[in-house]
């Protein structure tokens, strides 16, 4: 299937001010591009691009005073699969687990496993390990959190999460991540587009979605305590320990949000013939 995908934003500042962007689609989705994913800026003014050390694609510019609109409409393409699930995953040993995923397990800026630990083991300690652990976790989480834009602050850490019961999808991320931690799975803060695709539209404006991935059985998967079932079309823009990694926006200077609109969007009947394509494709010889 093809998915439209896209934002547009536009900010108004007092003085110039310099910014760090994380917009783009995750490098590892490039090759599935139909058309260029660039951040378009109003005025033009030059953009700095690096890849950090979690592999994000990130930007540096130094916004104008007065107005800037950041803006970008591509096209790309995806398996319409849903996310992968597999209940017979297993959890490593502490010892087994490659070296790149231990950063993973300690605790950061939004997620004090610390904190958390003793009440983790307590509501999951009797959970079989593995995926029915991270899976009980998901389904407690999205019991037991309301969801609301009220509800939530910059600052709002995983252990705050918890005691108010309240929160927008990247609190359920963190509170999800950090119990899993707690546990000894290793847990990443992601975040990225995920549109209303074969699902019934949310009563509210599309934001950036966040969402968290746990290193089982030799790999990682995906996992969604907000909506807590497997979605098409998820479209990773950055991953990294916390929010405070992967800020799509992060500025050093003050300014005003003044336009904030985000999409994605199926293109009709891309599935349908891809699907149609591949039945019909003759066998190899």
């Amino acid at each position: 299937m093809l998915i439209k995908i896209g934002y547009n934003i536009v900010i108004e500042s007092p003085a110039p001010v310099p910014m760090h962007l994380m917009l783009y689609t995750y490098p590892s989705r490039v090759g599935d591009l139909k058309k260029p994913d660039r951040i378009r800026l109003e005025p033009d003014i030059s953009i700095q691009e690096y890849i950090d050390h979690f592999g994000n694609r990130c930007g540096r510019i130094i916004a104008p005073a007065g107005q800037l609109r950041m803006w970008n409409d591509t096209i790309i393409e995806d398996s319409g699969k849903p996310d992968l699930i597999n209940p017979q995953a297993i959890q490593h040993n502490i010892q087994d687990l490659p070296p790149q995923t231990l950063q993973y397990l300690l605790g950061s800026r939004y997620c004090e496993v610390d904190q958390l630990s003793e009440i983790a083991w307590q509501l999951f300690g009797n959970i079989t390990p593995g995926w029915p652990r991270v899976q009980a976790i998901c389904d407690w989480v999205h019991e037991n959190i309301q969801y609301g834009y009220a509800y939530t602050n910059v600052g709002k850490t995983a252990y705050q999460v918890y005691t108010d019961r309240t929160g927008v999808c990247r609190d359920f991320a963190h509170l999800a991540l950090t119990f899993c931690r707690c546990l000894n799975i290793p847990a990443r803060y992601a975040a990225g587009y995920l549109g209303d695709i074969r699902v019934e539209p949310l009563p509210f404006s599309m934001d950036f979605h966040a969402w968290f991935e746990v290193f089982l059985d030799g790999q990682w998967y995906t996992f969604d305590a907000r909506h807590n079932v497997p979605r098409i079309g998820r479209i990773l823009m950055a991953r990294g320990r916390d929010a405070a990694d992967v800020a799509l926006m992060t500025s050093f200077g003050a300014y005003e949000l003044v336009e904030f609109k985000v999409w994605a969007d199926e293109i009709p009947n891309t599935w349908e013939k891809a699907t149609k394509n591949s039945r019909l494709k003759p066998m190899a010889a």
